[in-house]
């Protein structure tokens, strides 16, 4: 089965976010997101960033803000 997992530098990964390079670097030492190092530098799963997103995102709410 073929991968189409392609890695990208913490700074690409950052801006692909818009999370700022210090917390990439966070989720990475945490496990939350796919890394490897390559040579000295660590790169990120693009695959692994993307999913770890959409897990952050909130699900839409049904309910109307109270008015007083």
């Amino acid at each position: 089965m073929a991968t189409s997992d392609e890695w990208l530098t913490v700074n690409e990964a950052a801006k692909l976010s818009g999370y700022h390079p210090e917390h990439i670097r966070r989720l990475v030492r945490q496990g939350a997101v796919t890394a490897k190092k390559f040579s000295i530098v660590w790169m990120v799963s693009r695959d692994s960033l993307l999913a770890y997103i959409r897990s952050q995102e909130k699900p839409p709410q049904d309910q109307k803000p109270v008015v007083k």
